[in-house]
This record gives structure tokens, sequence and C-alpha cells, in this order.
């Protein structure tokens, strides 16, 4: 028989990549939100859920369940031989731990194949992220990396990951640049996705001394970023970063890839158009229509981004113009004078330290 688990000794099996999830929900649940790193198998399609659901409100719970178990005998062979697919330990959940996990769990363990139900399901995880984050007390010092659109500072951090630095990729966990344009290329994530993904984070560099990340406002895209996380960045240790606008329009050709996105990239610019100078509007908008990107960007930077930052940045008060700042061609040049920076980061707090305690 199979046997339940709560979601600490999953996490613990998780963390320990001993434990594969399985969410046996139907794939429109799955694709709304799940628990990271699951898998889909589901119990029922969309439409098979839906058929269910019909019939359990409409008609009656025995009705439902008698349909539901007439659409399950059909592919149940299938269905188990995906389970015995996967090797090592598994975990499989529903919504709140009912009917379809109950069912999978118990038609696996006739079976043979032994898989461990999520006391709760989908749904007292959803809780735990929430309070978790809510409570949380995040100790390592916060670094921020500021600067002006398109001057890298993604790349820079995703750079600095590649080597081991402690990043949180706060857009890539959003699924958004957080600009009028930040969706072109990419999936924007719902807020129940970007927790349970910023959980993740944040419990991995809990023990670490600092974390890295951009400098962000509290809203990216459709999610909000949680209090702790905003103090601790308002808080935080930062640094600006300068480029050259040569490199900046080429970072945001870059990641962008406007001529594979024309018509997004078009609809994007029409909600700003209106917040633009007229004259250089229309210039813009030419440059796009006739695919001289590199031009449009300029433009966009020059008459609609730099003077938004210069606004923005102003909220942060003279402490603001007194942060160290990098200016540099290359991106792997912003790289090395960012390690620099933390390494000086990193001795200061250990003098800091040594006053303190009088070692």
């Amino acid at each position: 028989m199979f046997q339940d688990i709560s979601i600490e000794k999953l996490n613990e099996l998780r963390n320990k990549n001993e434990m594969t999830v399985i969410d046996v929900r139907s794939p429109s649940e799955f694709a709304d939100s799940t628990i990271p790193g699951s898998i889909n198998i589901p119990f029922f399609t969309d439409e098979e859920r839906a058929e269910i659901g019909t019939l359990y409100k409409q008609v009656s719970t025995q009705t439902a369940k008698e349909r539901g178990l007439e659409i399950m005998s059909a592919k149940l062979p299938a269905f188990v031989k995906r389970f015995a697919e996967i090797p090592g330990n598994k975990t499989v959940f529903c919504w709140r731990g009912g009917m379809r996990s109950r069912t999978t769990a118990t038609v696996l363990s006739l079976m043979g194949i032994h898989v461990h139900r999520l006391d709760g399901g989908y749904r007292a995880f959803r809780k735990w992220v929430v309070e978790t984050l809510e409570t949380m007390d995040f100790a390592p010092e916060v670094y921020v990396l500021h600067g002006n659109t398109g001057t890298g500072k993604t790349e820079i951090l995703k750079r600095l990951k590649e080597k081991g630095y402690p990043v949180v990729d706060l857009e890539g966990l959003a699924g958004h640049r957080g600009s009028i344009f930040g969706e072109i290329g990419m999936k924007s994530h719902n807020q129940k996705t970007f927790d349970s993904l910023l959980l993740e984070d944040m419990l991995r560099y809990k023990n670490e001394p600092f974390i890295l990340i951009e400098a962000e406002s509290k809203r990216i895209g459709k999610v909000v970023l949680p209090e702790f996380l905003v103090n601790k960045k308002e808080q935080g240790t930062h640094i600006m970063l300068k480029a050259p606008t040569s490199l900046r329009v080429s970072n945001i050709l870059n990641d962008y890839q406007p001529v594979e996105h024309a018509e997004e990239s078009m609809d994007a610019f029409q909600q700003i158009k209106s917040r633009i100078h007229t004259p250089i509007a229309l210039e813009i908008e030419a440059s796009m229509l006739t695919r001289q990107y590199g031009r449009a960007v300029e433009l966009l930077l020059e008459y609609y981004y730099d003077p938004r930052y210069t606004h923005t940045s102003s909220a942060y008060g003279d402490e603001f113009a007194k942060i160290p700042t990098i200016q540099f061609d290359m991106l792997d040049e912003a790289v090395a004078c960012v390690e620099k920076q933390i390494k000086e980061w990193l001795d200061q707090n250990k003098e800091v330290s040594k006053v303190r305690t009088g070692v």
C-alpha cells in the first residue's frame, strides 16, 4: 500500500535528487503551476476532466465516478507503463491529495510499483510556499546591479552564475524582462510559478554570505516581488554599470531578436508611442517598418528609456550618486570588474567583523 509523504520530507528528498515528483493533474492545471521539477502524467485530459466535472455538478457524484472509471479503464495499461519506466523513488500529487492521486497510488501499488502520495496535494504545497515567503528571514547580503536598459545586467549575472556565484535571476524566474517589450521571446510566468521558483533559489542560497540580483521594480511583468526581498534590495549594497550606447543597442538586438519578432515588437511599441515626442515616435515606427531595428533601439534608449531610468533613479536620493560605478566596453570586462568589486566588499565585511568582535 502507498504511503503519504509530507512537504518537508518531499523537499528534503528533492534537494538530494532522490525523488521524482509526478503531477497527475490535467495538462492545463500543470501548465498553470506545479511543483518545480515535476513531470506531468495526467490522470485525465482537460476534456475528460471537464466532462466529469459537469457530470458531478449536473447529474450526481456516482455518475461522475462511473464515467471516470470508464475513461480510466481504457487507458490504464499505458498509464501504469509510464510510471514503470521512471526509476527510483516517486511521489504523486493532484490538487488536494484526493481521488486522482489516491487512485493512482493505489493502482500502482497493486501493480507492484511503489509511490508516495503528497499529503494535501498541490494546494498544501502552494500554502507552504506563500507562508514561507511571508515569514522568511533571509540572512545573506544582497548585492544589486544597476544600469540603463541594454547594459547587459542579465547577461553579466548569467556569466557570474556560471562561475559559481549565488545569482538570483528575477527576470528569468518571472519569464519577463520587466519592460513593455519584456515578454517578447519569453514565456511569462504567473505569481504561483514565480513564487515557487523564487523560494527554490532563496532556500538554495540561504547560507551564502550574499546573493546577486538585478535592480528590478517591485513588479516584473505579471508578478510581484515578496516584501522581504524588496526590503533586502533597498537595504543592499549597490553597484552601477555603464556601457556605451553602441554596446547597449547590440545587447538589446541580441536579447530581443526583433527581426524574428517583428509583429510583437511593433505591438509593444504602439503601447508607448503616445509617450514619445511625435516626430521621434514616427521615426522609430518608420525604422521598425523598414527593419532598421538598430536605429529604432537607439532612439528608444535616448528618448524613452534613459529619461525614465534617470527619473526612477532619483527615488534613491543623493546616496545613489555615491555608489561604485563600473564603466566598460565589453561584457567580459564588466564581469571581471564586478568580481573585483565583490571581493572588495567581502574583504571590507571581514574587516568590519573583526572590529566588532575584537578578533
